[in-house]
Formats: C-alpha cells, structure tokens, sequence
C-alpha cells in the first residue's frame, strides 16, 4: 500500500526512481515512496508480528522499516511493476453477477499460482543463506551477521544476515499485499455486485495455499495442484496496470481494478471504509507473517538440527548483535 491515500497508482520518484533494481540500495530506496500497503502500514504489519517474537529492534527495523527496510524492497525499482510480487491481477467476476467477464477463473488462478510461486522462490533462497550465519560447529559467523553498514537490497550476494532479511521480506511483501488487494477477508459494498463492487469473501482464516514452507519441499507440480485446489471460485485481486505472469502489462479495461475498487492500501481506500474492510486485511496480514516467520523457524529446525546450527541461526537473524550474544 501507499504512504499517501492515492494507492499503487503513483510510481517512484527522486531517487528511486533512477536507481536500478540491482544497485538500490536501503539508502536509496529510503528517498522513494513505497507502494502496495502503504509503507508505513507494511511497517506496523511487520513489526507486529516479528516483534511479538522476540525480535531485536535493529534487526526489526532493517526488515520492517516502511521506507528502507526488507518488507518493502519489493515496491522500489523495476520490482514495483512486476505484478507476482504484490499478488496483482487475479482479478474475476463470476458471470451469474452479470455479463461475460473478460478473464476466466484459469487466468485469475494463474496470478494467484505466480504470486505464491514468487514467495517459495524467497523461502527457500533464505533457507540455502542461513547456512552461512553459523559454522559446522553452530557458532555464529561475525562477518555474515552484521547488519552495519546497512544491508543492501539488490539481490546480489553480500552478507548472510542481510541476504535472508531480504529474502525473507521480498517473499512476505506480496502475502501482505494480497490482504490489502484481494477479496479473501473483505465484505462487498451495498447495492448490486459488479466489476465496480466485486464480492468480498469476509473470509476469517489464513489461505492454505500460502502454505509456503510446505511448498518448498514439493515439486512444483505437486504444490501447484494443491494450491489450486485450495483456491475459492470468487476469490479476487485487482487488476493493476504492471506485469502479468506472462510478463506483459496488465489492459485493465472492463476488469475489477485495483484503483478505486478492490485495494485496502490505506484506511480511506474506498474499499476499506466497508464494514471495517481495512482492519480485516490488516489483522490476517499480521497473523499470516507471524506464521511464516514460524514455519521458517521450523524449516531451519528439519533442515539444520546438528550442533545446535538452527538455534544459534535463529538468534542470529533475531538478535542485534549475535555474535556476543547467540554463541
């Protein structure tokens, strides 16, 4: 979601817009607006959940903060357009609430099927990093743990600690974004369903198919055939106008859209002034990244459970300063 109430619509500026996807940096990306939930509500989302689990506030901050930190790399330089990485364009309209829609329920999956494909891709990027915070002994490396000078996000190789947080924050961005841009949780608005006013869900519980961690260790075949299945008939996203699956920019004419219609990005968002619309997005984005952060903490448990690597990689990626304190 947008710091602003104006939504996705307004692209980078300054800074951020100049610098490329590959050498933006936290520095950099702090001169730009983020995008998708506002970054001051992808901030709170975070931080909400992390903080609960005994994070330490520096390394809190360098992956919740809303304007440089992790959770909001997906909303600076050309990641900002690409649509899978904010949960876009799986947009659909049933025909019994009118006439013919112009996507079929195969291509909304589609969408849905990349955006979760993105978020395993993260998982187990940050699962193969971790294993460069500790030694075979499960003592804590000090030169893969700093987080000084600050990370950068470029998706380049650097510092373990820092090549997890982004990981780790480039694949939970768009499972917050898909509360704020879906129908999972939302109510409808009064009056007729329609492309203008899509049917919400007012769903309760967290998607099964963000089962990510499951989903790593899966073909990808097999994960795609239980996450479809796992996908309600009305379920939606909007339509917004960056790249599509196929990698071609969305034509959002005569389609449930993002702008005006379907976001929640902030809390005088058309949409989030339904019937406490915002608040439900908001509430099950929270749950859902405290339940990633689990499920990772369990994917470490199974993948590293010798001398204690695990734990003490646990303590490095939580902690401050955890080569005082994790070893």
């Amino acid at each position: 979601m947008n710091s602003t109430s104006a939504s996705r619509r307004r692209r980078l500026r300054g800074p951020g817009a100049a610098c490329l996807a590959l050498s933006c940096s936290v520095v950099l990306g702090a001169a730009a607006p983020a995008h998708a939930f506002s970054g001051e509500n992808h901030e709170k989302i975070t931080r909400a959940a992390l903080g609960a689990a005994g994070w330490h506030p520096n390394s809190l901050t360098a992956m919740a903060n809303g304007s440089s930190g992790a959770i909001v790399a997906n909303d600076h330089g050309q990641y900002f357009d690409i649509g899978k990485l904010h949960c876009d364009n799986a947009d659909y309209l049933d025909p019994r609430y009118g006439g013919g829609y112009p996507r079929t329920r195969g291509q909304a999956d589609a969408e849905i099927i990349d955006c979760i494909d993105s978020s395993v891709h993260n998982f187990k990027r940050a699962v193969a990093a971790a294993d460069r915070l500790v030694d075979a002994n499960g003592h804590v490396v000090a030169a893969q743990t700093s987080i000084s000078p600050a990370c950068d996000w470029n998706d380049q190789p650097g510092r373990a600690k820092c090549e997890v947080l982004e990981d780790l924050g480039r694949g939970w961005h768009q499972i917050e974004d898909f509360y704020a841009h879906s129908n999972w949780a939302d109510r409808a608005g009064p009056g007729a369903i329609g492309v203008k006013n899509p049917p919400g869900l007012g769903r309760t519980d967290l998607p099964a198919f963000f089962s990510i961690s499951r989903y790593s260790s899966m073909s990808k075949a097999d994960w795609i055939k239980d996450a479809t299945g796992h996908i309600p008939h009305d379920l939606a996203t909007g339509c917004y106008p960056d790249r599509d699956h196929s990698g071609t920019a969305s034509n959002c004419a005569g389609r449930v859209t993002h702008d005006g219609v379907l976001n929640k990005d902030t809390k005088d968002s058309p949409r989030s002034v339904i019937d406490h619309n915002f608040d439900r997005a908001y509430d099950l984005a929270v749950k859902d990244i405290a339940r990633q952060w689990r499920n990772f903490e369990d994917e470490l448990q199974r993948k590293y459970p010798n001398n204690g690597r695990a734990k003490a990689m646990i303590c490095a990626i939580t902690h401050d300063h955890p080569d005082k304190t994790c070893s």
